[in-house]
C-alpha cells in the first residue's frame, strides 16, 4: 500500500488533519480529522513509502504501550478506512 498523491497532514486549530492538494485530488471536500495514533501511523506511512498492515502495525507498538494483536486489529481498521474514503492505495 501507499498514500496517494496530493493528501498531506497538517495541524490545523491544534488538531491533526489530512488535507487535499493539488489537482490529482480535486474531488476530496473534506479535512480528515485524525487522533494522536493515527496522524503517528500517517507520518509513518509517509517516511515507508510502500507499506504493510503489518510493518505500521509494528511502528505503533514501538511508539505506544499496545499489543501486536491489538496494533494489527488497529492498523486494519484504520487502513480499511483511509482505502474506503480514497486517500491509500
Amino acid at each position: 500500500m501507499r498514500q496517494k498523491k496530493g493528501f498531506i497532514l497538517r495541524e490545523v486549530c491544534g488538531e491533526k488533519v489530512i488535507i487535499a492538494e493539488g489537482v490529482e485530488v480535486v474531488n476530496f471536500n473534506k479535512l480528515l480529522s485524525l487522533n494522536e495514533s493515527a496522524a503517528y501511523l500517517w507520518q509513518q506511512a509517509t517516511l515507508l513509502g510502500d507499506f504493510t498492515a503489518e510493518q505500521l502495525a509494528d511502528k505503533l507498538c514501538e511508539e505506544y504501550e499496545v499489543s501486536k494483536e491489538q496494533a494489527l486489529h488497529d492498523v486494519n481498521q484504520m487502513l480499511a478506512e483511509w482505502q474506503k474514503i480514497g486517500i491509500i492505495e
